[in-house]
């Protein structure tokens, strides 16, 4: 197995167990985080209704609008505080992280740091 490929295999067995203990609820939807070279995305997921209350990204008009890169911390932070924001507006206050995977660390920890702001809790 090439290296590329094991990575990959990583990535998702590790999405695979924090999926297993992870259930979004109406109450306690899941924040889910993903993260490319490019761009960051996050949104809130009730499993139990298999429904995507709210979405937020660096591809957004309203962050486009900033003019900042996709691929920073301080996109990311932003994004958690969009994603913030629009969870306050639909009612959710408390949420379940999900990092799918990637090390709570760098663009993964400033976005749940931009949605805590925004007052969040988890």
């Amino acid at each position: 197995m090439n290296k590329q490929k094991a990575k990959r295999a990583g990535l998702k067995r590790r999405e695979r167990r924090v999926r297993s203990k992870i259930v979004g609820t109406p109450e306690r939807p899941r924040l889910s985080v993903r993260r490319t070279n490019a761009h960051i995305y996050a949104q809130l997921i009730d499993d139990v209704d298999a429904k995507t209350i709210c979405t937020a990204s660096t591809l957004d008009p309203e962050f486009r609008a900033t003019g900042k890169l996709g691929s920073n911390k301080e996109a990311a932070e932003a994004v958690g505080e969009m994603i913030g924001r629009r969870a306050l507006e639909k009612g959710v206050t408390t949420v379940t992280f999900d990092r799918n995977g990637r090390i709570y660390h760098g663009r993964v920890k400033a976005l749940a740091d931009g949605a805590r702001n925004a007052g969040l809790k988890f």
